[in-house]
């Protein structure tokens, strides 16, 4: 059977780009393990010492993650605070359930199936629907995280995993208005767009 990642690899050098694939592959690896939720302890003193604001109830999020376990975990949490959730599990039905649902919050892991998640960042980026929407960017590979904080890429937060629920509520936290709804600070769209399309990488497959 024909090796996809070998196929891949042969077409990004005939198009002179196997440097970035090399890239990706040294940023991800081969395989990625999946990760389970468990609390991280830096934020246990800070849980103590204050109280949590929550956003308004039924306030609609989105999670998109390949893992099953991330998805119930995100979930159970998310509905606990009284949010109406959606999940997918690969980039076409994130995108068709961003489009069709307009969600007020998105949880979107960088490694998925196919298209991976900088790829679908930049088409909700590039839609006048969805490119309101705020995106917490998620994974649980440190050579991820320093990819996300070293473009930005046009998202809003990032959650490395393990997370804990407090994690969870303080990210979103952060980004609540005066009446308690996620909200993207100041954005130039054009510039978000241009940002997310210096990581799309062409739509590669990320090797897994």
């Amino acid at each position: 059977m024909p090796n996809p990642l070998a196929a891949l690899r042969q077409s990004l050098l005939e198009r002179g780009i196997v440097g970035i694939f090399d890239k990706i592959r040294s940023f991800f690896g081969a395989a990625a393990a999946e990760s389970v939720v468990e609390p991280v302890p830096q934020f246990a003193n800070e849980r103590r010492k204050r109280t949590r604001q929550n956003a308004r109830g039924e306030t609609r999020a989105l999670i998109v993650d390949d893992s099953r376990t991330v998805l119930f975990a995100l979930k159970k949490i998310l509905q606990s605070a009284g949010f109406i959730t959606f999940e997918a599990q690969d980039a076409e039905t994130a995108l068709e359930l961003a489009f069709t649902e307009k969600p007020d919050l998105i949880f979107l892991d960088i490694i998925l199936p196919g298209v991976n998640g900088f790829a679908v960042l930049r088409a909700l980026r590039r839609d006048p629907g969805t490119r309101h929407i705020p995106v917490i960017m998620i994974s649980g590979n440190e050579q991820a995280t320093e990819l996300f904080f070293g473009s930005r890429i046009g998202a809003d937060d990032f959650m490395k995993k393990p997370f804990s629920r407090f994690e969870v509520f303080a990210r979103i936290e952060r980004l609540l208005d005066a009446d308690m709804v996620p909200r993207r600070k100041a954005i130039s769209h054009e510039g978000d767009a241009d940002k997310a399309d210096q990581v799309d990488l062409h739509e590669a497959v990320l090797p897994r």
